[in-house]
């Protein structure tokens, strides 16, 4: 669902939020504490350099919103980066690829701005070991960071502040230059291949493909269910849950607080709100104008993480182009219901072999406004 095209339908008409005050109402529905850490990253707020490269990691992509990082600050010169287990996704990410994709982004992003500040971090991904079954309380990466002035400057970085996963619907009339696509490919940089298509034909069987995986995940009770305890209604549970699955503004405020938009009624396939999210979404995915993906070789967590820093740079890059992305990976998810997709997305996007990790509409569309983040001090367990 996407909060900016829902439309509430309530006795055969539309909610609006429309009265004589309607201007402060609406100047009033920010959720201005969960949105702080885009405003205050790089501030003079940091001025030690880990927490400096923090405030933009944090503002990394991830699945469902989930920020499942924490840091150890303990060792002077070190990061140790965890994932925080109460934040994983076992119905739909059954073994943790996803939201290790997701941490991958963060560590990243960290790289990047590290070197901003003239600092070398090195990263060692799961240094005491893994699992490749689930992800458990050893350490994903540990970073160190060494002042070095000669460490080159990523020039994606640039384009931090303006990433979003954009999940509008597309202008049709807007296809997408082959040179786009091409800068696309060239930001993978860490193992993984970046494959690309605007292709009319293939770009349709994308969009079917996306279309039915999406049902899928829908369908299901459990992995629908999923997403559905994630959802954020109105500012106060944005601000009190600055994670998950968003709906702010002032429409969104006003209908759950008159009881017309709850979980319980998201959750009732005979209903109209199940009903129209469901059209939401497919509505988007058939506004596709092209799609990109990403496949490693393996599928080892290191390969997870990877694909992760290469996912985020094909986001800046994307960014930089002034062209949307949203991630449509439910084709990728490793739920017994979802294996004829899973299957159908290799055979398409993978055909000699590897693991598709990441797949992805692109388009055009007016920007969005950035995604809730838990700060920096909510992340932090020692140090």
């Amino acid at each position: 669902m996407r909060r900016r095209n829902f439309l509430m339908l309530a006795g055969g008409g539309i909610v609006l939020a429309a009265t004589a005050s309607a201007g402060a109402f609406v100047a009033t529905r920010s959720p201005e504490a969960a949105l702080r850490p885009w405003t205050v990253a790089g501030s003079s707020l940091y001025g030690e350099p880990r927490l400096r490269a923090l405030s933009f990691a944090i503002l990394a992509p991830n699945p469902h919103n989930r920020q499942p990082w924490l840091v150890d600050l303990s060792v002077d010169d070190e990061i140790s980066l965890y994932v925080d287990t109460e934040r994983l996704l076992p119905q739909t990410d059954p073994f943790n690829r996803q939201i290790t994709i997701g941490l991958g982004c963060f560590l990243e992003l960290l790289r990047m701005a590290a070197a901003e500040d003239g600092y070398r971090a090195e990263i060692e991904a799961f240094p005491l070991g893994h699992d490749d079954a689930a992800l458990d309380t050893r350490p994903v990466a540990r970073v160190q960071f060494q002042r070095d002035s000669s460490v080159p400057r990523d020039t994606l970085f640039a384009h931090v502040f303006e990433r979003r996963s954009l999940k509008e619907l597309y202008d049709l009339s807007r296809p997408v230059p082959d040179s786009a696509l091409q800068a696309l490919r060239h930001a993978a940089v860490n193992g993984t291949v970046a494959g690309t298509t605007g292709d009319p034909a293939e770009v349709q069987a994308l969009r079917d493909l996306t279309i039915r995986a999406l049902d899928i995940e829908i369908d299901n009770p459990v992995t629908y269910g999923e997403s559905v305890d994630l959802f954020r209604l109105g500012k106060a549970e944005i601000e009190a849950n600055p994670d998950g699955i968003d709906f702010g503004g002032p429409m969104f405020d006003t209908i759950a607080a008159l009881g017309l938009f709850t979980r319980d009624a998201a959750r009732d396939p005979a209903g109209l709100i199940f009903a129209e999210g469901r059209s939401v979404v497919s509505a988007n995915a058939r506004t596709a104008m092209a799609h990109v993906w990403l496949v490693s070789s393996g599928n080892s967590r290191i390969d997870q993480i990877n694909a992760g820093r290469d996912w985020v740079r094909v986001n800046l890059a994307a960014t930089g182009l002034q062209l949307g992305v949203h991630p449509l990976s439910q084709a990728l998810q490793e739920f017994a219901d979802m294996a004829g997709p899973y299957a159908e997305a290799h055979r398409r996007l993978a055909p000699d072999g590897g693991t598709v990790q990441m797949l992805a509409r692109l388009g055009y569309a007016a920007p969005v406004g950035p995604s809730p983040r838990w700060p920096i001090e909510a992340k932090v367990i020692s140090g």
